[in-house]
This record gives structure tokens, C-alpha cells and sequence, in this order.
């Protein structure tokens, strides 16, 4: 007698969280085990605080900054939002590379989601540049004095919030990966869009000491809304900005995050 015959096995996969949780290890070991990447990654935010602390020192004696504070309690708390956005620009050049490696490829012919393809880079980055953060916040205490009025707890949410801010632009870079596919011209996009937020926004200066037709752009300019709130987390300001900064965070990820879905998705 013929037994019935047996179901096919069919296996799916692991679940999504699973699979999120060994992309995201895979991306932090392959950054962990690249001493020289490490190493550049550190350097160059603590070249930007050395150079820029010393370059414009001399404006805390102008009547535009306020009495009392010293340049780098001013500084630091936007040199964490400039860190956080110029790390979001490696997420999209790691996926490009990816891409390249035949990386993406091999992903592609396995059982996972696509989109923790994507979610993995964006947390890996985040890890790696809320270590960067860190020791940059433990470089201005040790060499330079960083001494903000909002203590340990102010700092560290002014670094939370450019976590934010780079967590959002992180999607945005991811989707123009996405799309472009070349490393060489994800940069330059990455480089024009980040200079002049960088330096037309009340990162360095206030918005006061600029020129007139300089304020106007500053004043519209995102990063300045980012930097004012991160900067009054530290130094116990009126707290102000910081949920639209959050919210903007929010909103320019969603967006970020379904155009790099839908780009990523498209064939090689």
C-alpha cells in the first residue's frame, strides 16, 4: 500500500530580523577589519575641530557671538551634525561599491528582503559614525577644553540629534547610489550638495556676522535649523528647533528610503 505522498519542502528563508541582524554585522566587520578606513574615519573629523577651532577663534570677540563662551563649546555641536552628514555620504558610496564587488548580485540570488539590504547599511553607518561622535566629543573635553553648560546629558543629546540628522541623510545618499551606480559621481553629487550647506548655515558663525544676501541663505538652509537645535541641547539654550529638526529627520528618510527601495530594485 502506497503511503501518501510526502509535502514539498519549500524553505523561505529566515526572518526578517535575522537576516537584518547578519547584513548589519557583515557591513561592520568589513569596516572593522579595514585598519587604514578606521583610522581616515577618525582623523578627518578631528582635523575639521582642530582647524576650523583655531581658523575662527577670534570671532568670540566680535559683537555678533554672545559674551562669555569660548569657540569650541560654539563648535562642537555642529561639527557633530557636519560629521554625522559627511559620514551619510559612505552609505551610499559602500553600496556602489557593493554593486561593483558583485556583492548585491550574490544577495540578489538569495532568499532575503531586498530592503535589509539597505536597513543594514544605514545601521552599520550609524554605529560607525556614532563612534565617531563619541571620540570626537571625548577630543574637544581632553585637548581643547569642551566644557558645554548642558553637561554630560546636554552633550549627548546634541549628539543624538545629529545622529538623526545623518541616520536621514544616510537614506538620501543610499537612493542616489541607487540609482547612479558610480561611486566617482556619487561623490561629486555627494561633495556639491555638502559644501555649501555646510558653510552658508550658522555652523561657524553666527548667521549675524555673515553677509546679508549669506544670511538669507542661511537662514533657509536646513542644516542651520539642525545645528541651532544641537547646539542648544549642549549648551543649556532654550531649547528650540529640535522637534522640527526630528520631524524634517523623519520625512527626509521616509522619502529617501522609498526612492532607494524603488532604485535598488532595478536590474544591474
Amino acid at each position: 500500500m502506497r503511503g501518501k505522498p510526502m509535502a514539498t519542502m519549500t524553505w523561505q528563508g529566515t526572518n526578517y530580523g535575522t537576516q537584518l541582524m547578519v547584513l548589519t554585522g557583515r557591513s561592520l566587520r568589513k569596516f572593522f577589519n579595514t585598519p587604514a578606513l578606521i583610522f581616515f574615519s577618525i582623523l578627518q573629523p578631528l582635523i575639521m575641530l582642530t582647524l576650523f577651532s583655531q581658523i575662527f577663534s577670534s570671532i568670540t570677540s566680535t559683537a555678533n557671538f554672545a559674551p562669555g563662551m569660548t569657540y569650541v563649546n560654539y563648535l562642537l555641536p555642529a561639527i557633530l551634525v557636519n560629521t554625522a552628514m559627511q559620514s551619510s555620504l559612505q552609505s551610499g558610496v559602500g553600496l556602489v561599491t557593493d554593486m561593483k564587488d558583485g556583492v548585491i548580485a550574490r544577495f540578489r540570488s538569495l532568499p532575503i528582503r531586498l530592503s535589509t539590504v539597505l536597513l543594514a547599511r544605514n545601521l552599520s553607518d550609524s554605529v560607525r559614525t556614532g563612534g565617531q561622535l563619541l571620540l570626537m566629543i571625548v577630543f574637544g573635553v581632553l585637548v581643547f577644553g569642551f566644557a558645554p553648560a548642558g553637561g554630560v546629558l546636554g552633550t549627548l543629546a546634541a549628539m543624538g540629534l545629529a545622529l538623526a540628522v545623518g541616520w536621514a541623510l544616510s537614506w538620501v545618499f543610499l537612493a542616489i547610489g541607487a540609482w547612479v551606480r558610480n561611486a566617482e559621481l556619487m561623490q561629486s553629487i555627494g561633495f556639491l550638495a555638502m559644501f555649501p550647506l555646510m558653510f552658508a548655515s550658522s555652523a561657524f558663525v553666527p548667521t549675524a556676522a555673515l553677509p546679508s544676501w549669506l544670511q538669507a541663505v542661511a537662514n533657509v538652509n536646513p542644516l542651520t535649523y539642525a545645528v541651532d537645535a544641537s547646539r542648544s541641547l549642549a549648551l543649556a539654550q532654550p531649547v528650540t528647533g529640535v522637534v522640527g529638526a526630528l520631524v524634517t529627520s523623519l520625512t527626509i528618510a521616509v522619502i529617501g528610503a522609498a526612492f532607494a527601495i524603488r532604485g535598488f530594485r532595478r536590474p544591474l
